[in-house]
Formats: C-alpha cells, structure tokens, sequence
C-alpha cells in the first residue's frame, strides 16, 4: 500500500468532469463504468509518469492485468475503492460571482486522477491545482448565492460551510451544488474554458497552482477557506459491487445447459448500463425540462395565433413557480415579462444569458454553450458588454440588462445586519445576490454613446390615428433618448397622407409604437416602404398599454415628473407639453410613449429633462416643403443605389465638426427658408466666414474633438454618467466658454454670428465650482469621482476610516518585522488576487505556531493569523462601505452639475448653430468655380434662373460635366418641355436645377455663374417608373398617384418636375393624360418647373403655348451605324426623336431584331403617327384641345378667383398665338 500511496501523491487530482471519458476502445462501453476506468485515462495536458502508469488498474483483458492485482495483493482487505455518497460544497474561490463550483479540468495538468488515501475505503479528489493552469470561470451556483465568494480572512463563512457539509441537501438547495457526476460533467471541452479572469476579478482568487510534495508523513498545512475535497461517488456503484474483483472467466454450473463453454473475448463490447442522472441542461430542450414551455402561451394565457397573444410576455403556471430553485425564481420573475428580450443577467463579471436567449446567442454568435444547474447558459465578460448588446440590437433583438445591487460582501453583511436586528432567520430568496432589471435597449432607444452607431439622431415613434370630418388625422409623439429630446405634433392630413409620409421620410423611425387593430392599412404600407428592415414594430393594447388622453393626463399629474423647486413642489408641465394638453390625439400617443419608456426604465430619466419641441413636418409659409417622396427622389438624404449616404446631398453640405451640429444641420436640410431675408442673413454669414477665415479656423481648431455634450448631459440628469465622462463634459463646456471668449472680437455688428455670439450665456460663473470640486486625474485614470477635501464629509470621513485601517496594517507590519528579527526589507505584505496582505517572511524564519500558511514561493511563505485576520475584515468592510457613498457622491455631483441643466443645453444649441453656419460656408467655398451666392428678388411672377448650372453632387468625382443654363419664368416661359434621345441627361437637368434651389435657400452658394430666383414654396416631382409592389401599386398607379399631389397642392411658387409621365400605360392613354397634365400645369396653376417625355406630339400640341418652351437635350446622330453621341446641352428645340433603335443598337441588341423593331414602329406607333397628324392639321386651321377646352370653360362663366384669373390670361395669350 506505500507504493500505491506514493503513485497516488504523484499523480494531480482531476475533477470528475473527465471522468466519464474512456482512454482507449478497449474500455468498457460508453455507457458502463468501472474503477478501472477511473485510472486508464492519460493525462490530457502532460506526459504520464511511469508511476502513474504503473499503479493504474486496467480494464478486464489487458495485459497488465496480473499486474495490476499484484500490486494490491499485499492488503487482502481492500478489493475495491468505495465511494461513499457525501454532498458537500467546494469552497473554493472561483471567478464567477454566483459560483461555487468544482476544480476544472484545466486546473489539473496531469489529467486528474484522483489520490488514493491510505486507511480509508474512499477515493477522495485532490484539490491542488497545478502550476501554469489557466484560470477557468465555474457557474454552478449554491444555494445560498455566494456570488463573489469574498475573501474570508476571518473564517467566518468558512466555518459555517464546514459546519453544513454532513448536512443532506433537499431539492433547492441542489441547484447551487456541483455534484460531481457524470451527467453534470460530460467531458473536458463542456467546461467553460473560454471564460479567463484575471486576479484583480471581483472573484476570489484561486490557490496557489504550484505542486507541493509533503516532505515528511504530517500533513501538509491546508488554508483555513478551503473546505476538504469532495467525495465522488459513482452513478454505476451498485454495479461495481456485483462485479467480481477477479479478472479470470468464472465457472458456473448450469445442469440445464448442455452447450459446451466458449472462450470470452476481451473485445467483446459490454453491454451499457443505463445513466442514472438526468441529461445535462445544455444537451436537451428546454421543453423537457419546463413543460410549459411545449405549448407557449402570454402572461394572460393566450396561446400562440390567438388574436389578443402577447410575444412580449409568458405564462409559467404556479406549480412551476414551487419547483424553482431561488435563482431561478430569481430568474424567471424578470424573465416572464420580457419573453421576446434578450436578457443579460450579472452574475460577478460576467453577464450570461439563459434558456431561449442562450440558444439565440450560441446560434448567431457561436458563443459557448454550457449550463447552470437546470439551465442552458452562455456567457459573455462584463467588459464587453456593450459590444454583444450592440451585436444583438443589430440583429433587431431588444436587451435587458439585470444588475447586481450588492457584492458578496455586501451580502454578508445584510445577513450579519439582519441577525444583529434580530430579523430571524433568512429565507432562501434572502439569501441570494439581489439583482434588479436596470434599463431594457432597443434599436430606437440606445442612451448610452458607445452602442450608437453613429452621430445622427435615433427615434421612437408613438403614432395616434383617427378620422376628423372625414379626413384621417394623426397624433405623434417621438423621442431621441440618447438626448432626451421629445417632439409632438398633430395634425389633419390629406387622403394620400402627405404629411404624414414626409414626417416618416424625415425621421426615419428606428422603432414604432402603434396601437393594436387601430392602425389603416394605408398608414402599414407608408411605414413599411419607408422605414429600413431593421425598424421594430410594437403593438400595444388599446387603453392597457396604448393609453387614452384622459389615462396620460392623469399619470403625468400623480407621477411628479415635473415637479418644481421654485413652484413649491407644485407639478408644472413644460410649456410645450402644456400646450398639448388638451390635444387627444398627441397625448393619447405621448401616454403610449412614455408607458413603454416606463417598461424600459428610462421614461424618468427623460421626462423630468423637460425638454420638449413641438414638431411639423410641412412648415407652410417659413420654410420650403420637401415632402416624402421629394426628398427621395432627390436623394436629398439617401441614394437609390443602396440607401446609404454616398453622393447624397447632406454628405455634400454637411461639414459639421460637432455631433449636436450635424443633428441640426440635418433639420436645416429638412426645412430649407423660404424668407428671403432670413436666407440673405445666411448668406452674409457665409461671406463673412469665408472672408476672414481665422474665425472659422479657430472655432473649427477648437470643436474638432468636442464630445457629444448634449448626449452626456443627458447622462448626467439621469444620474448614470461614468466618471471619465463627467470629466469630458467639464473639459468641453471649459473649451467653450475660452472659444467664444475669443470670439466675441467677431460679435461688433448686427449679423446672425455677431447674434448668436452674443446671446452665449455665461459659463464662467457655473464652471467655476467645478475646476476645485474634485480630482479630475484621479476621475480619468481611475474612473472615480474624488471630491477634494471638504466638499462631501461624509466621503472624507469615509475615506479617513479607511486610511486609519491602512495605517494600522502598517503598524502590524513594523510590529511584526520586530517580532520575527530578520532583514526587515524582507518581511512585507503580498497581494494575491483577493487575498491581500499576506505576511511574506523568509522560509528561514520561523513563525509562530498559531499562523496559518497561505500560499508559497522560492525561498518564502506567506501567513495569516488571527490579529491580522480582524484588521484586513475591518478595512474590507469600511472599503465595502466606502465604496456605496462613492456612488451616492457621484450622484449629488451629478444633480448640482443638472441644476444648470436649461443654460448647458442652451449653449450647446448656439454652437450647434455656428458650427451650421461654418460648416455651410465650408460647403460653399468647396464647389470651386464657378460658384456664385444666390441673389433672391421679390416679383409677382416666379423666376429660376441659373448660368452655366452644375450638378453639386457630381462635382467630387466629376471633373468633366458640362454645365446648362436654366431659365424659367420671368422673362420665359414658366415651363420647359423637355424631349430628347434615351440616356441624354433629361433626368438630371430635373434634379441639377431642385437641388440647386435647395442648396440656396439653405444658404449656401450654388455651382453656376449666376443665380436668380424668387423663393420656392413647395418642390414636387414625379420621377421614373417605379411601382410599389408591397402597396399593391402599379407603376402607372403610383405615376398618378404622385401627379395627383402636384395638381392639388402645387402654388404658382412652387418649382415641379414631371418626368416620363404616362409611360406606365399604353402609349393612347399615356399622350391624353400627358397632355391633360401639362395643359392645367402651365395653364391654371402657373408653376415653374421641367416636363420631360418622349411624347414628342406633346411639341407640337403646345407649339404656341405662351408658358409652355420647348428644349430639347443636343446629340449627334450617325445613321450608317445607329450610334448616338450625346452632347449633354440643353438648347431651344424639339428632338427629332427618341432615337430608341439607335440606343438598342449601342446595348448590342441584334441588328435582326431591330430592323424589325424600327418596321413595325414606323406603321404601328401611336405617338408617331399623332404628331403626323398635328402636323397636316396645322396646315390648315387647328385649335389645340386645351384651348377649346378653356374656351368652353370660359363661356360657362367659371371666372372667380386669382387662379381662374391666371388661366384666362394665359388663354388670351395662346389665342394670340394662333
């Protein structure tokens, strides 16, 4: 038995999460164990010693197997190891917060065999690791919730857990337990490896990796927080005790059996015995172990397709509720609310996600799959948080996340506070980490800077819908939470919803509330086309969760979001919000706004910013309207390429430096000015800017690197600021207030930069406390907020405690260098992992009898011992402490820093103005020349007029373009009919000349030699042939449809653009509507603007218009070879044609087929033989049919108003003409 005891000392200790492993084929069968198994495998990271080898006993048949029995033919007593079945908890320290799990396998280099004990019938499993392990994250957790297992100088939980182990364990208290059998521990790679703390974790830290041999038969010192080894017991162990201890075949007697004896193989397989355990959580379906989840059903138990199903929410039945473990219980009390969120529970450093949210993130994301007692589980480090929540948010997934509020000392010390107030004894939930759901994030609610994508505004849209005298009218309410900014409107629209589709087209929602079976079909089909795949769609109950007016109005009354210091408590609605009081529509939809802010956590933290805008999405009369499908068409914000922002006109002007900046230069573009003289303040700005550039310069050097400050104050009135982020904010409103300061040499005149300068409130008086109000390197360094001495007493005295204790730590320490003699340099504390302090003396000295032995190294070991125990529990209490006031010093800085809240915001919005107003004369002086300023004139007829006109977006790529000149109104006529070949450019004239007519009345230059225009109202187009397939809209549908807007909504200043109108039917159709279009456009509303076809009988009908020019795009033509040059001029003119064939002939289409092609054109065409027929009637007296139609009008008496006026003149003018 010595030699056997040596082997077994030699030879690491292996968890028995590898024990169910085989070495080789010849084993028994996967599903039968032996004790001889136990010892066949080979170490998995190291190379066997021959002792190893040697003492292993083999399976039945192998060679050694004489062997093997010879060793232990000395004891006649022992014929097996015994396992005798004892539960108890491994105590010792692992990273994970919740975790008291056993040794992993990577723990144990030689594989992990475990130590036969002399004397004793049990196998009992080594605990001591060995050296260059990896650290490895257990998540078994116990049923008292030891989360981070703290660091227990004292013993005092120590002695507790000794004093439970001969304890049996019932049912919740086994979800905490690692049992140590072979179904909790398949093999070596279900351990969770990939989770590697470092020693500094919030974890304890593990013992000491190095391998010790005791040098003589006493036992080795053992430290005082770890419990003995467990006892494995095995699943199989009823067979091992019928099974012979003899290896040779036996011989039974059967007088029945007259076969005579075969000889065994050793390779025949034996048969599996069944597994006793239960199938691990990670292989088997969450159904098998929740029944409830087989058949889904909503917390009020609708099943899956009822009409009133909730996805959101699940029904777990009462019985359930009574078989959950506490964490569990823990669990699935959050869980059951949030069904269709992925929830991040915080269990130490590591957040993980269970069930149905661990298989989402093991399949999209490939994360380690594992489990925690009765659930699957993956888990992600507490530092990378934010990058998995970004992955998840990305796929379209709502987050939520579940915070620890206590440590494990924490803890602790609520027990302890608990039994000193003589509460009685803990319950189980008690005696639990407590944890609370923090915040829930969506894709439209993003508050924190780092998961944003980027710097533009993200919003949740609430939408109210209703009928008003026949005319559907809508409620919005919408929210940028990363700022806190809320908008409302109201209004009643038209029925092609145009408001409503310009407000979708402007905002872009990433995230709609919509009230259940209370939405149009309509409305769907607008969202759905202009919203992006990832938008997320959420539908509440009528009154429960949409609320009414009546239901919003009062819980804003009793929920004192607006309560006032200087109003005496009183609730005090922000002046906007008040405004809207008594509007039902938009407060029905602000109440479902803030009930599913409420939901989210976040709905205080906004609302009591009051920061409130009421918001329309056509400005009638300030600024120029660009509805939905203009802004489109114009890829004024997103291309028609991809969608993203290439080439777009926004990238072109927006040369914003801040992230508030380009917010509102983004509104710029939305609501150009249609004030003449507000444009012109503009544009002087702009001159003034580009003429003395060292303004620009110096406020471009000093905003570069300007954080997003209108974001993070945002931050800070919520209370949830980090640190180093407090210190930017500071740093920022400092860079501010020195940048206008130098500034203000620029604010002498009357302009709108000598305004906005100005009117800067003053920042130098707020600011002032704060440059002494605490250490800003210790903020940015150690991401904590330090007041100076004096600020915060109770920190000071806090901190006074805690620098007393380390005081006496180093008393301890002079006093004991006394004691022990020595080189004193060589007696000092060591810190390792949460073990500090440890008392590191030369192994030459000796210590006292009574000090325990820690830990070891080359030539040293460290000790603890009972006075040294009570100092370090103090000062690890008082840091406890200390730490929470911390936090409750952050917040009272963070609220004195909000008292200022109105004049922070307010001077982030004049800077976000000047840097619009430089970013707009950075755009300007980057067109190159020619480029001109805009000159605005007011006249009672409309003109547009460019010179040498460029396209602004095609200037950075294209340095060839051929400029057009463009002149409508005035002097010419209002509209220009455009014809040409295919491909000659017609298309891009239309949108040269409207994005011009933005850029100018944003304010800034234009590309051309000269530009004259009155201010446009309204720009409408009607572009391409595209249908609308998700509407159930044809193409032709969708023409008319857009068509129909202009003809009602369309002013004599409004600048539209008809292109291919009627290509979407027959070429019959197509000419009467065409036609109709443009006699009612030039005739009666009197609007400027371009009609582009190739209904080239359009020409010749309206040849004596007097507001109708015809143009045309000039091409060479070589009729030999069907090539068509395009010369890309716009000249007076009508095309001879489309010049179809030609361009057919340039794709490569068959010589064949084309020949046939231009054959039956010329017989069969419509429009061809149409304007033949104009041209012989016009030899003769012929009268278009828009001036006969006019005529009859006229002699009906229909002459009333300015526009009937309009159409009067103009048919006077087109009778001169004939």
């Amino acid at each position: 038995m010595a030699k056997s005891q040596d082997n077994s000392a030699a030879t690491p200790a292996r968890p028995p999460s590898t024990l169910k492993k085989q070495s080789s084929s010849s084993g028994p069968a996967s599903g039968q164990r032996s004790i001889h198994s136990f010892f066949t495998k080979a170490p998995a990271a190291s190379t066997p010693t021959p002792n190893s080898t040697a003492g292993g006993l083999r399976p039945n048949g192998t060679g050694n197997t004489a062997n093997a029995m010879a060793k232990h033919k000395s004891s006649a007593s022992v014929k097996k190891p015994t396992f005798n079945k004892l539960s108890v908890k491994n105590a010792t320290p692992v990273p994970s917060s919740d975790a008291m799990g056993p040794p992993s396998s990577q723990e144990n280099e030689n594989g992990g065999i475990p130590d036969e004990v002399v004397g004793r019938n049990v196998m009992v499993m080594g605990s001591s690791p060995s050296r260059k392990a990896k650290k490895v994250v257990s998540y078994n957790e116990e049923d008292d919730d030891e989360d981070d297992d703290v660091f227990d100088p004292a013993s005092i939980s120590t002695q507790r857990r000794r004093a439970r182990i001969p304890k049996a364990l019932d049912d919740d208290d086994e979800e905490d337990v690692f049992s140590g059998g072979q179904d909790e521990a398949e093999d070596d790679d279900d351990d969770m490896d990939d989770f590697v703390v470092d020693d500094d974790s919030d974890a304890p830290a593990k013992p000491s990796k190095k391998r010790k041999r005791p040098t003589s038969t006493a036992p080795p010192r053992k430290r005082s927080n770890i419990s003995p080894p467990p006892r494995y017991v095995d699943e199989n162990e009823d067979d091992l005790e019928a099974r012979p201890s003899s290896t040779a075949q036996q011989w039974k007697y059967d007088p029945d059996n007259t076969e005579p004896l075969q000889p065994r193989s050793t390779n025949i397989p034996k048969k599996p015995s069944p597994k006793l355990g239960k199938e691990k959580a990670c292989k088997s379906e969450p159904e098998k172990r929740y029944p409830w989840l087989a058949d889904l059903a909503d917390i009020d138990r609708h099943p899956v397709g009822h009409h009133d199903y909730d996805p959101r929410t699940v029904y777990i039945p009462p019985n359930a509720w009574r078989n959950f473990s506490p964490f569990e219980k823990q669990y699935w009390e959050i869980k059951q609310k949030f069904w269709d969120t992925i929830v991040f529970f915080k269990k130490g450093k590591f957040y993980e996600l269970y069930e149905r949210d661990a298989t989402i993130g093991h399949q999209l994301f490939d994360l380690k799959l594992t489990d925690r007692v009765n659930m699957r589980m993956v888990g992600v480090p507490e530092m990378s948080l934010d990058h998995w929540a970004n992955q998840f948010v990305a796929k379209g997934f709502k987050i939520a996340r579940v915070d620890q509020v206590e440590s494990a000392l924490g803890k602790e010390m609520r027990e302890a506070d608990g039994k000193n107030k003589n509460v009685g004894k803990p319950s189980k939930v008690d005696k639990i980490i407590r944890r609370e759901l923090a915040c829930v994030l969506t894709g439209g609610t993003l508050v924190e800077g780092s998961m944003l994508q980027d710097d533009m505004a993200t919003f949740c849209v609430a939408i109210k819908e209703a009928i008003v005298d026949d005319l559907p009218a809508f409620g919005v309410a919408f929210v940028d939470t990363a700022t806190g900014q809320f908008f409302l409107s109201e209004f009643v629209d038209d029925v092609d919803l145009t408001k409503f589709e310009t407000f979708v087209a402007q905002t872009r929602p990433q995230e709609l509330l919509l009230e259940k079976s209370c939405i149009s079909t309509k409305v769907l089909r607008i969202l759905k086309n202009s919203t992006s795949p990832t938008t997320i769609w959420n539908y509440f109950k009528p009154a429960k969760e949409f609320w009414t007016a009546d239901i919003t109005r009062r819980e804003l009354d009793c929920s004192e979001y607006f309560t006032s210091g200087e109003s005496g408590g009183a609730e005090v609605w922000p002046p906007t919000l008040e405004d809207a009081r008594h509007k039902d529509l938009v407060m029905s939809a602000f109440g479902a706004l803030t009930q599913y802010l409420r939901t989210l956590k976040l709905e205080r933290d906004l609302l009591t910013q009051g920061n409130f805008t009421w918001y329309n999405p056509i400005q009638k009369g300030t600024t120029l309207v660009l509805d939905g499908q203009t802004l489109t068409n114009l890829e004024v914000f997103a291309n028609s390429f991809d969608g993203g922002q290439e080439g777009t006109l926004f990238t072109l002007l927006n040369r914003c430096v801040t992230p508030f900046g380009k917010r509102m230069f983004r509104q710029w573009v939305c609501h150009p000015l249609a004030d003449a003289s507000r444009i012109n303040e503009r544009l002087d700005a702009v001159d003034m800017i580009n003429a003395d550039r060292s303004l620009s310069d110096q406020f471009v050097a000093s905003m570069t690197r300007m954080p997003d400050l209108e974001r993070l104050i945002s931050r800070i009135h919520a209370g949830v600021c980090k640190a180093e982020d407090f210190v930017r904010v500071l740093d920022g409103f400092e860079q501010i207030e020195y940048t206008m300061g130098l500034l203000r040499a620029f604010g002498s005149g009357d302009g709108i930069v000598d305004r906005l300068i100005n009117t800067m409130p003053d920042l130098a008086e707020p600011l002032e406390w704060w440059k002494t109000a605490f250490d800003r390197s210790k903020a940015r360094d150690h991401k904590v907020l330090v007041p100076e001495r004096g600020v915060e007493e109770d920190f000071d005295n806090s901190q006074d405690h805690v620098e007393e204790l380390e005081a006496a730590l180093e008393s301890y320490l002079q006093k004991t260098r006394k004691l022990l003699g020595g080189a004193p340099s060589k007696i000092a504390y060591k810190h390792l992992g949460k073990e500090v302090y440890q008392l590191e003396v030369p192994a030459s000295i000796k210590v006292p009898k009574d000090w325990q032995m820690m830990s070891s190294a080359s030539g040293y070991k460290r000790y603890y011992n009972a006075d040294l125990k009570k100092i370090i529990r103090q000062l690890q209490e008082t840091q406890e402490t200390h730490a929470q006031i911390v936090k409750l010093v952050a917040g009272r800085l963070y609220a004195k820093f909000d008292k200022h809240y109105d004049i922070w915001l307010q001077s982030i919005k004049i800077i976000a103005q000047l840097d619009c107003l430089v970013s707009l004369a950075a755009a300007s002086a980057a067109l190159g020349e020619p480029s001109c300023r805009p000159q605005f004139v007011e006249a009672e007829r409309s003109v547009v007029e460019f010179e040498e006109l460029r396209h602004p977006c095609m200037l950075p790529n294209v340095t060839d373009f051929i400029p057009n000149d463009v002149k409508l109104g005035g002097g010419a006529a209002n509209i220009n009919l455009l014809t040409g070949a295919n491909a000659a450019g017609k298309s891009t004239i239309l949108r040269m000349t409207c994005v011009a007519v933005i850029m100018a009345q944003i304010g800034c230059y234009v590309p051309c030699v000269s530009a004259t225009l009155t201010p446009v109202d309204r720009i409408m187009s009607r572009l391409g042939a595209n249908d609308n397939i998700f509407a159930a809209q044809s193409t032709f549908f969708v023409e008319l449809s857009e068509t129909k807007k202009i003809l009602s909504e369309a002013t004599p200043r409004s600048l539209v653009i008809l292109d291919e109108l009627g290509r979407g039917t027959s070429s019959y159709d197509g000419v009467a509507v065409a036609q109709a279009v443009l006699h009612h456009v030039a005739s009666h509303i009197g609007c400027t603007g371009f009609f582009a076809t190739h209904y080239h009988s359009l020409a010749t009908e309206f040849s004596g218009h007097p507001e109708i020019a015809p143009k045309r795009m000039q091409i060479h033509v070589d009729e030999d070879n069907r090539c068509v040059t395009f010369l890309y001029k716009l000249e007076n003119g009508v095309a001879e044609g489309s010049f179809g064939m030609h361009c057919a002939a340039m794709c490569g289409i068959p010589s064949k087929v084309i020949d046939r092609a231009e054959v039956a054109a010329k017989e069969w065409e419509h429009t061809s033989r149409l304007k033949e027929s104009l041209e012989k009637a016009r030899s003769g007296c012929y009268i278009p049919l828009g001036i006969q139609s006019d005529v009859s009008w006229m002699l009906k008496g229909a002459i009333g108003d300015e526009a009937e006026e309009r159409g009067l003149d103009v048919l006077m003018k087109a009778i001169e003409s004939l």
